[in-house]
């Protein structure tokens, strides 16, 4: 229900944008580029607003950092609100951009940020990047606004690299912090049962089909995202998803031969009572997972988002929680998606060239800052975008407590970051929400529904994208 709410709100923003963007209203700015002035950010007063989700703890961290970027830039007042959850945030501000009175920093998806560009009002980051102008802060030392070149280098490729996925080459976002998904498993009774845990799915098929055998009352792997699993097995696979080139239909590529022999394959598998998925069970399938009463439906492994670790611990430590890279098709060729918040700019007709600067250097502390960083992943559960996060002391002795138990978030982060060479973010476009709902609601289908037509299915899915993106 949720993923669904996320889908309705971002097509009813995405109509309302488009009716301002060809409404004949001229905007006062012509380009999403920015053109740095030659004093950079010039020392003025400046209040921006930034947009998030954060919960209570999370705003503890960030009102400290705020302090700290305030000793070097008190004249940046930076007011921060919570825009309920990713079920809200995207459609409040596409209605805020109507009214032109959109924040000037947001937590964002790509999906998010392919509304704001059709009406224009997402930054481009590149000038602001590679500016080499240098200010001074209040402190007296000086930066130039761009990013160094050690900086670039030290974020995690898959997840700088996700503020390239519009088909136009520019850069729209910088990560914040991260999450992808993961296997939980019962490290207890996969011990118990001289069970190994699977990194193909082959070996996942064969593992299932063995867990039965010894309970066949379970159902043995639950996963909790039916839009991640079939756009994680298009891109393990090579199997054509979307493509952010082209327009209208050119864009969805799914309803292919390939794909339906993928979900075919999990339909023989939810027959066989080995799967069950989000949308199925009616509920996050962790829910399975730390069930304890073997009279009632329960799980021994559950892929799941990194970043939701808490919900994954059974009670009274009653068993040792296990967590491995999700399998793959070929091991050689890891792929794994990646999620979690990154932060766009967000530019109107009243919106002056100082606050974009100063809405760059906020960006820029929080994305580079090592110790925000490091905190906030600790605080979080969610990965740190930067490698030199890993080297930092404190950081590397939270991460060294990692086990399956009270410091199981800490396990999923380890995990997390080694699978790093293989995160991956699908093409974002106007319609590429759509198609992530679509799929998921495919996958299910044909998976719950006896005799499902699965041609039907997938083509249904596909008109409806169609439709949706004309």
């Amino acid at each position: 229900m949720k993923k669904r709410i996320v889908a309705v709100l971002l097509l009813v923003a995405m109509i309302m944008s488009m009716m301002v963007a060809c409404g004949g209203k001229k905007k006062s700015f012509e380009s999403t580029d920015v053109k740095v002035p030659n004093s950079g950010y010039d020392g003025s007063k400046v209040t921006i607003k930034f947009a998030h989700t954060m919960g209570a703890k999370l705003q503890e961290v960030l009102n400290y950092h705020i302090g700290e970027f305030n000793k070097l830039y008190p004249n940046i007042t930076i007011e921060h609100d919570t825009y309920g959850g990713w079920a809200d945030i995207a459609g409040q501000i596409n209605t805020e951009i109507i009214g032109d009175n959109q924040p000037n920093i947001a937590y964002c998806y790509p999906d998010h940020v392919a509304t704001y560009n059709m009406s224009m009002t997402t930054v481009s980051m590149d000038n602001l990047i590679s500016s080499t102008v240098e200010i001074e802060r209040a402190d007296g030392t000086k930066e130039i606004m761009g990013l160094t070149q050690e900086q670039i280098d030290d974020f995690i490729p898959g997840f700088y690299n996700e503020g390239k996925v519009y088909g136009d080459d520019k850069m729209y976002t910088l990560p914040m912090s991260k999450s992808t998904e993961v296997l939980y498993y019962n490290k207890t009774f996969f011990e118990e049962n001289g069970l190994s845990v699977p990194t193909t799915w082959d070996e996942m098929e064969a593992v299932c089909k063995k867990i039965l055998e010894i309970d066949p009352k379970c159902v043995p792997l639950g996963y909790d995202s039916e839009d991640n699993m079939f756009i994680t097995m298009c891109e393990q696979n090579n199997y054509p998803f979307t493509t952010a080139s082209g327009e209208g239909k050119d864009h969805f590529l799914f309803n292919n031969d390939q794909c339906k022999s993928m979900v075919k394959r999990f339909r023989e598998w939810y027959q066989a009572g080995y799967i069950t998925t989000e949308s199925i069970y009616g509920s996050y399938t962790s829910a399975l997972f730390t069930e304890l009463s073997k009279d009632v439906l329960h799980s021994y492994m559950c892929v799941g988002s990194s970043g939701g670790a808490g919900y994954q611990i059974p009670e009274a430590r009653a068993f040792e929680v296990g967590v491995a890279p999700i399998p793959q098709a070929d091991p050689a060729n890891p792929k794994v998606i990646s999620q979690g918040p990154s932060l766009c700019i967000l530019r109107g007709g009243k919106t002056t060239d100082q606050q974009v600067m100063a809405s760059w250097l906020f960006v820029k502390y929080l994305t580079t800052n090592l110790a925000f960083q490091t905190e906030f992943s600790s605080t979080s559960g969610y990965m740190p975008v930067i490698k030199s996060a890993q080297d930092n002391e404190a950081y590397a002795g939270w991460l060294n407590r990692a086990n399956g138990y009270e410091y199981l978030t800490a396990l999923v982060v380890k995990v997390g970051l080694e699978a790093a060479d293989g995160y991956f973010t699908s093409p974002a476009f106007n319609g590429s929400s759509v198609a992530r709902t679509e799929v998921g609601k495919l996958l299910s289908q044909a998976l719950a529904k006896d005799n499902a037509d699965i041609d039907k299915l997938f083509k249904d899915a596909y008109d409806e994208c169609v439709y949706m993106a004309s």
